[in-house]
């Protein structure tokens, strides 16, 4: 939380519920630089630190601003702030729950698609900042023995992410933010699912093959490529392993080929 700037005597504990809640008064025994009560000068602090925290949420779901347009989206922020103030004084973190907030705000409720594409944007921050790890180097797989490659594993690269959908987060997602101004024509029924990665400096988003998104998410969850497979191959029957992988592959979504020994 923000330091206090008024007066030691003022207990941090109290300081801190006022300044998140409009509804409370100023602290008792804060008083500002002439020694005076200083319950306007608090206000303006308060204030202060609410805008500062909505403008990072801006900063990290601009999809959403702009799709909501500035003045709901600023009220709404403003909403999430006072219901979930921050714990980690690192701002690029603040905003985790605002997804989930998104998707249970009632006057919202007529626009199911918003928290998922909250949900993507939230991922696109997770892989700009996660730790720097080397992809794997695809020969790594190639140069398995053919009847090694059903049971081999993979550790998921530190800034990968797969995020299903039943909305057309994608093309939400690139006429709201990637791409302004391009002529899409979205199609609400169509749902999508979206790849975040950053095999390089940048970080990547791409519109996932039907069934991978359930394949990565079996790898993920340490199943083998063949289990993988399998239940792609179930839950959508256009789901294709060699189209899914070099996918995978290209887009830097592996830090590690686990092979498992056999006796």
């Amino acid at each position: 939380m923000a330091s206090n700037p008024f007066s030691d005597t003022v207990d941090g504990n109290a300081f801190g519920a006022a300044l998140l809640d409009p509804e409370r008064p100023a602290p008792a025994g804060l008083v500002g630089p002439d020694g005076k009560h200083a319950p306007k000068r608090f206000n303006v602090y308060r204030n202060n630190v609410i805008v500062s925290l909505r403008d990072a949420l801006a900063d990290s779901f601009p999809a959403i601003k702009t799709l909501l347009g500035e003045d709901y989206f600023n009220a709404l922020a403003r909403a999430f702030v006072l219901a979930h103030p921050p714990t980690s004084p690192v701002l690029i973190w603040y905003g985790g729950k605002f997804p989930d907030f998104v998707e249970a705000f009632p006057p919202l409720a007529a626009y199911p698609y918003l928290a998922d594409v909250a949900r993507v944007e939230w991922a696109w921050l997770q892989a700009y900042h996660a730790a720097d790890a080397k992809p794997l180097d695809p020969a790594e797989l190639g140069a398995l023995p053919p009847d090694a490659i059903g049971g081999a594993c993979f550790a998921k690269h530190p800034a990968a992410w797969v995020l299903s959908s039943d909305w057309p987060v994608w093309d939400l997602l690139r006429v709201n933010r990637f791409e302004p101004g391009t002529d899409i024509v979205i199609d609400l029924a169509t749902p999508q699912s979206v790849l975040v990665s950053r095999p390089e400096l940048d970080v990547e988003l791409m519109m996932l093959r039907p069934g991978a998104d359930v394949f990565l998410q079996a790898l993920f969850n340490g199943e083998t490529l063949g289990e993988a497979a399998f239940h792609a191959q179930q839950h959508s029957a256009d789901f294709s392993l060699s189209d899914s992988l070099s996918d995978c592959l290209s887009n830097g979504v592996f830090e590690q080929l686990i092979v498992n020994q056999t006796d």
